[in-house]
């Protein structure tokens, strides 16, 4: 049976909050900003970890080819998809640049200067935060001052400093200033000492404890992110230094990995692109490892230090 309706009647809507001229609730819509604020962040985030990743899967391609394919265009970016891979790139280039001899040199160089900015950052950080003492306020001033100089301003006296104590042409240039401490080093271990408190000093005094004894069992412990700061930034500067060794350095024998790097050019008359970035891929290799190795620590210290600034 059909039944006709009405056409005065109309059809039953279920009342909404803008029918009835009332906004969403706070909450609703502090949810959709929320949303939209996620969202756009993570599309920056993910836009700029592309335009960082981007150059090292270019030196990747780049590393994979021969000397004539790395200047074609258009470019092939997919390894045995659009061009058979050049495996051996890698050993030629390591071959050329005496790897072993290389990588020896810079291993000694960042090792040795990793500890001596780790081990004077943390005694003179310790002194700045735990001991008082007439001027230290002002003595920790004139430390933070010397960020403010440039390395290029202490290249000439420190150059005329090492070659009179007949240092040219070692690795004590490149070793020593490390272990006269950093400013940024001191800063942010100086900062976190701050943080821990007093207390726990006190409480090992009273356990029989001397100043060294509180820094290594006490308060050590409690800033291994900084230290991991510490430690992967002096490690990465020191392995990556080109300009230092380029100054000191004069034989091929005490080369450091950035200086046999930059031989390519001066050999082959030319920069052949696929054997640098061969090389250079394998050159970072132990960077890599060690934040991946210290990764939890390192970024539990930079998020520590943008907080307690």
């Amino acid at each position: 049976m059909t039944v006709a309706i009405s056409p005065t009647e109309k059809k039953t809507v279920a009342p909404t909050a803008r029918s009835l001229g009332q906004e969403l609730p706070f909450f609703q819509r502090r949810n959709v900003r929320e949303g939209i604020w996620i969202g756009s962040l993570t599309a920056l985030v993910t836009l700029g970890s592309f335009l960082l990743l981007f150059p090292v899967y270019f030196m990747i391609v780049t590393s994979l080819k021969t000397q004539g394919a790395s200047f074609l265009l258009p470019m092939k970016w997919f390894p045995g998809i659009q061009y058979v891979p050049q495996w051996g790139n890698f050993g030629e280039a390591l071959r050329f640049m005496k790897w072993e001899t290389a990588y020896t040199n810079t291993m000694v160089v960042a090792i040795l200067s990793m500890a001596g900015d780790v081990v004077s950052a943390v005694l003179v950080a310790y002194g700045f935060a735990r001991f008082r003492a007439p001027g230290k306020n002002l003595l920790f001033g004139l430390v933070l001052s010397t960020l403010m100089v440039p390395q290029i301003v202490r290249l000439v006296p420190e150059y005329l400093g090492f070659s009179r104590l007949g240092m040219s042409n070692t690795f004590w240039p490149l070793i020593l200033p490390a272990w006269f401490g950093s400013a940024y080093n001191i800063f942010l271990l100086r900062q976190f000492f701050t943080t821990i408190p007093i207390e726990m000093d006190q409480s090992a005094q009273i356990d029989g404890a001397g100043p060294m004894r509180i820094l290594w069992d006490v308060l050590l412990p409690q800033i291994r992110p900084a230290l991991a700061v510490v430690l992967i930034g002096s490690f990465t500067y020191n392995w990556n230094d080109f300009f230092r060794p380029l100054i000191y350095i004069n034989s091929p024998s005490l080369r450091t990995a950035a200086l046999s790097l930059s031989a390519f050019q001066a050999v082959y008359g030319g920069t052949p692109f696929h054997l640098l970035m061969a090389a250079s891929l394998v050159n970072i290799i132990p960077l890599v490892v060690l934040f991946f190795t210290l990764q939890r620590y390192f970024i539990q210290g930079i998020v520590v230090t943008g907080v307690k600034g």
